[in-house]
């Protein structure tokens, strides 16, 4: 994890072969790999599979995964020398009930996220974004003609105009902001309307052009709460696959604790102390439902109550 805290949907073990997948022949020998590999998706969701030491993604040999889903493939790198891809299956029928019965059922990815290895549940949300972004982009943002694959599924050509199209990653600041200036220290949980009862989490938007990390996390600070904010420290980040996200963790000081929800996007806020906030992340406060442990925003919260601040 190269030194940083633990998050979900990190650690992927793949060699993504960056350099080579750009190379039309190579990816064919890697097709034709007797050791070739593949995952698959269907509306999302891994194929997963039950063993003895608990769920794991759901391997096929890849011509076998190639024949369930002869357009829907990607190379997503390699492992060990040997080539790994993904394939979606299309269609309205679960194929864990058709072409692939017998070989495990498909998962939801975020209740997947509480069973699966962390290398498992790595490369199935690369595979996740990678699929979204193909679907969302089939057409040439430049001239509107139809694009075409290339790179494994790494890139999309338009073949009128020349046009590359790359995956997109979408960068969102998250932040706990926490307060100093009292009596002992706090931080700031919002809630969303739209969220279970009880739910409360960080705070969190997507960055703007011409806007640094720093002044993301500002604005959405007080564009949510109302509070302005003196200080910013980085935690950790997020591969988030829903679609496709970049999350990136943040504490940052605020200059006092007159929160004051939006309304639009948050319904209420709540000041917490440590002890009341390792309450919440162990399910013992009496109103409060911490962010769930995949979420980075459960990290943050669990790192500042353990002591990480500004």
């Amino acid at each position: 994890m190269l030194g940083q805290a633990h998050t979900f949907f990190s650690g992927n073990p793949l060699d993504r072969a960056g350099d080579r997948r750009n190379d039309p022949e190579w990816l064919a020998t890697q097709e034709d790999n007797a050791e070739a590999l593949s995952l698959v998706l269907w509306q999302g969701r891994p194929l997963v599979e039950a063993t003895a030491d608990g769920p794991r993604l759901a391997w096929l040999a890849y011509p076998h995964a190639r024949d369930v889903a002869p357009d829907r493939r990607a190379f997503l790198g390699l492992w060990k020398e040997a080539p790994v891809f993904a394939v979606e299956v299309e269609g309205a029928d679960d194929p864990a009930f058709g072409p692939l019965e017998g070989l495990g059922e498909f998962h939801e990815l975020r209740a997947a996220a509480s069973v699966l290895p962390e290398r498992d549940l790595a490369m199935a949300g690369m595979a996740r974004s990678l699929f979204d972004w193909r679907r969302r982009h089939g057409f040439c943002a430049n001239c509107g003609a139809a694009t075409a694959d290339a790179s494994g599924g790494w890139k999309r050509i338009c073949p009128i105009c020349a046009t590359e199209h790359f995956p997109r990653v979408d960068p969102v600041t998250i932040m706990l902001p926490v307060f100093s200036g009292g009596p002992e220290p706090l931080c700031l949980l919002g809630r969303q309307a739209a969220w279970p009862p009880g739910r409360m989490s960080a705070l969190a938007g997507f960055l703007e052009p011409g806007e640094s990390v720093e002044e993301g996390c500002a604005r959405e600070i007080a564009e949510e709460a109302g509070l302005a904010v003196t200080r910013v420290r980085y935690h950790s980040s997020q591969p988030w696959p829903f679609p496709s996200q970049l999350m990136i963790g943040l504490i940052a000081e605020v200059s006092d604790d007159q929160a004051r929800p939006d309304q639009t996007e948050l319904e209420a806020v709540a000041w917490l102390t440590r002890a009341e906030a390792r309450a919440a992340l162990e399910g013992a406060h009496p109103t409060i439902l911490a962010p769930p442990p995949f979420a980075i925003a459960h990290t943050l919260l669990s790192a500042w109550v353990e002591g990480f601040d500004i």
